[in-house]
């Protein structure tokens, strides 16, 4: 089974973050959250390993219900 890479995996966290927030830019919010629903469908069909899909989605799910 593959595992989630949590370590440093981007060139660059600051072009990353611009493109992030520019890509969203002039959306409303549910366009917004379509784009983000957009993003996780093509990504995860690009990583296609759903092992990975399911840790990525329960750290993302724990990280939220602690932050609440």
């Amino acid at each position: 089974m593959n595992a989630l890479n949590l370590k440093q995996n981007l060139d660059d966290y600051d072009d990353f973050y611009d493109m992030l927030t520019e890509s969203h830019h002039d959306l409303t919010e549910a366009q917004s959250k379509m784009l983000d629903a957009q993003m996780v469908l093509l990504l995860a069909n690009h990583i296609g390993d759903l092992a990975v899909l399911r840790q990525a989605f329960a750290l993302a799910r724990v990280t939220v219900e602690a932050s609440s």
